[in-house]
């Protein structure tokens, strides 16, 4: 057999490698995007000792995004008044090197944030979500793609966004975690 076929077998399969972690979250994902038919899927979770009413103003205020995540460039609103995510609101954002016009799908305060993004090339669906814990709170990030480059994603880089989304989780927990200056213990 030549590589040939054995490339354009990988291409045309979903994705059938994903991690046991897809039940430990309690994703509602759309129509198209279940990770078992995905042509890509990733999961991270982290554990960050700060509240969700701590943690979802740092993520949802997108436009400071590039300040804190290497993934994240030159992000904007499609509505020029808008200063944070929304129930419904578009964005625009560079993220691996595409421009992408994201829209925000699920939207629960201290609870889930999902947007949907989508290209000829590839379509992708992110969700975040919070689940309080003892000592702070667990967040599970977690994308679902399709189309042809999430397929040529998953032969050549199959481990980027796994480690880039590993990094957004690192760095908001910094965020999160840091003393607010100014106050006595």
């Amino acid at each position: 057999m030549t590589k040939f076929p054995l490339i354009l077998i990988l291409l045309s399969s979903p994705f059938t490698g994903f991690s046991q972690n897809i039940d430990k979250a309690p994703i509602r994902w759309p129509a198209g995007y279940d990770p078992s038919k995905a042509r890509f899927y990733v999961y991270n979770e982290i554990t960050i000792e700060a509240s969700p009413e701590t943690i979802w103003p740092i993520l949802i205020n997108a436009l400071a995004w590039p300040d804190w995540y290497k993934g994240a460039k030159d992000v904007s609103f499609k509505t020029s008044d808008r200063k944070a995510l929304e129930k419904d609101s578009s964005f625009f954002w560079k993220t691996m090197g595409l421009r992408f016009e994201s829209m925000v799908r699920e939207f629960e305060p201290m609870k889930v944030l999902a947007w949907e993004s989508k290209k000829k090339s590839i379509q992708g669906y992110h969700v975040w979500y919070l689940i309080p814990t003892e000592t702070g709170t667990r967040v599970v990030t977690a994308e679902a793609q399709n189309g042809w480059l999430a397929s040529i994603e998953k032969i050549f880089q199959p481990k980027k966004l796994r480690k880039l989304h590993d990094i957004w989780l690192q760095e908001l927990k910094k965020l999160a975690e840091k003393p607010i200056s100014g106050l006595k213990s």
